[in-house]
């Protein structure tokens, strides 16, 4: 067993980490995208049910400011923030936390790369994805072919089931011999359970799969419209290489009225649950009251991505160290 002193990812690993980094900063100045720097710290936390963020207590000086400050899990917020002071197209690189998210695919601190097209849909933003992937599978001399479904028709296909009218039973039916305990669980969290347990694994390794019009339910930070339908579908995507998810990208909400709502719904599950309630990012709601542009916006984990390039299914074999040896 290597000593505990020792990096868990290879001198190889981490020389491609660098590599990638390299590409998409290339990539990104290439299109006139700016890279940017947030906050790590900041007075709000993320309210997303499944998300968990961590705080600290500020022992200095704060001006009245609450000493509570949480660790961010996406620099979306503040970026947001930038949209709409008029900074244009921008990105970050770098590193984000969430409590409670550590084994064989997590770490309690990852990277992430986030960034935002003014005037974009998701659908433009996800083919631009697309070529950052396929530019950082080149990297390692590989390539992949594109597929695209919708939620609904991904789910039809591998399951013999329509998600967006399928009861519980249904879905927990469609889970066959998974056994999971029930407790506390809701409707998407079976979807959920479906896609992690009974669809992604049978991805192909060698394909990018683009999934969008998500249920409105899972809409998030995104725009809500109507599907071919009529039918109500959230404006995103995710992205998969094989089986792992790499990215998550939204026709972003500009309604501050409606993303409050949101907010507070969001909290309002979370006290149900007994959870800890962070609190809503007022300065968020402020800058989309103020008029943030039309966009699209995608976040990318790149631990996820190195995984997929280097074909391992253990996210320390791509952590200088991970959180057993941090």
């Amino acid at each position: 067993m290597p000593a505990s002193w020792a990096p868990t990812a290879t001198i190889e690993a981490l020389q491609l980490r660098a590599r990638f980094n390299r590409l998409a900063r290339a990539f990104f100045d290439q299109r006139g995208v700016l890279e940017v720097e947030t906050p790590v710290l900041s007075l709000a936390g993320n309210t997303e049910p499944n998300i968990a963020s961590f705080s600290l207590e500020f022992s200095g000086r704060t001006d009245g400011a609450p000493p509570t400050r949480w660790l961010r899990t996406s620099p979306e917020h503040a970026l947001k923030r930038l949209l709409a002071a008029g900074i244009g197209d921008c990105y970050e690189l770098g590193r984000v936390f969430r409590d409670g998210e550590a084994g064989g695919r997590h770490n309690p601190e990852f990277t992430m790369l986030e960034w935002y097209r003014v005037g974009w849909d998701h659908h433009r933003l996800a083919d631009e994805t697309i070529d950052l992937v396929q530019a950082a599978l080149a990297l390692v001399g590989r390539g992949a072919r594109i597929e695209r479904t919708t939620f609904r028709d991904l789910y039809r296909t591998r399951l013999g089931l329509d998600p967006m009218a399928a009861t519980e039973a249904d879905l927990r039916v469609a889970l066959g011999d998974i056994d999971i305990a029930p407790g506390g669980l809701t409707r998407d969290d079976w979807l959920d359970l479906l896609m992690t347990h009974r669809i992604q694994p049978g991805f192909d390794a060698n394909a990018i799969t683009v999934v969008d019009a998500w249920p409105a339910s899972q809409c998030a930070l995104a725009r809500v419209a109507a599907d071919v339908d009529g039918r109500a579908v959230a404006e995103r995507f995710e992205l998969y290489l094989g089986p792992l998810e790499l990215a998550n990208g939204y026709h972003e909400l500009q309604d501050a009225a409606e993303q409050e709502a949101r907010f507070q719904r969001d909290s309002q599950r979370r006290r149900a649950r007994g959870d800890m309630v962070p609190p809503i990012d007022s300065n968020l709601l402020q800058a989309l009251a103020k008029g943030m542009p039309a966009c699209a916006g995608v976040a990318l984990g790149v631990d996820r991505l190195l995984m997929a390039l280097l074909g391992t299914s253990r996210i320390a074999d791509v952590l200088a160290f991970e959180f057993a040896r941090a």
